[in-house]
């Protein structure tokens, strides 16, 4: 299966990108989306329960799979609308597949306080490295996006700074808004 026709996303002088490309692009914005949206719960989750590494990896593994449903949905019917056409299963799963980096950007933070939650490590340690490994995807999707689009050593460490700035901030600001 092909991947669905991106032209209304694009600038029209915006050269046409591949479908590896576009489909990698999309994956990265779900991957830096869900990173900081495992980020933010686990922030927020810390304060609600700080001896239950468990409690919070179960809190950030719903959070990241009600996202992606959200996201599934949300797209389904926007392709269906915007393409004047019904929705194939075919595109649903396209779709689905597309998305689940939200899901995939919570593993390795969920890992780490699953590691908390079997008495591995504390969960103050766990919380830390869950913490250390979503800004270390943030950094690593900013790498990958500095190498796609060729920047200097400059522009890489201004994108990752960009990026693990974006993760903090909004971890910031969810904290502020809701305690």
């Amino acid at each position: 299966m092909t991947a669905p026709a991106q032209a209304t996303d694009r600038l029209p002088s915006a050269p046409a990108a591949s479908p590896g490309r576009t489909t990698a692009g999309e994956r990265l914005a779900g991957y830096i989306y869900g990173t900081i949206v495992a980020l933010a719960v686990i922030v927020g989750g810390a304060r609600a329960y700080p001896h239950g590494a468990g409690h919070i990896a179960a809190l950030v593994t719903v959070t990241a799979g009600a996202l992606w449903l959200a996201h599934v949905y949300a797209h389904a019917l926007g392709h269906s609308v915007g393409h004047d056409e019904h929705l194939s299963f075919g595109e649903l799963r396209y779709i689905a597949r597309r998305e689940a980096s939200i899901v995939e950007a919570a593993v390795l933070p969920v890992a780490a306080l699953l590691l908390g939650s079997i008495g591995l490590i504390s969960t103050r340690g766990a919380v830390w490295l869950a913490f250390g490994l979503g800004l270390g995807v943030l950094a690593a999707q900013g790498v990958r996006f500095a190498r796609v689009e060729r920047m200097g050593l400059a522009g890489t460490l201004f994108v990752v700074g960009a990026n693990i700035s974006f993760g903090f901030l909004l971890v910031v600001v969810k904290l502020v808004l809701t305690h």
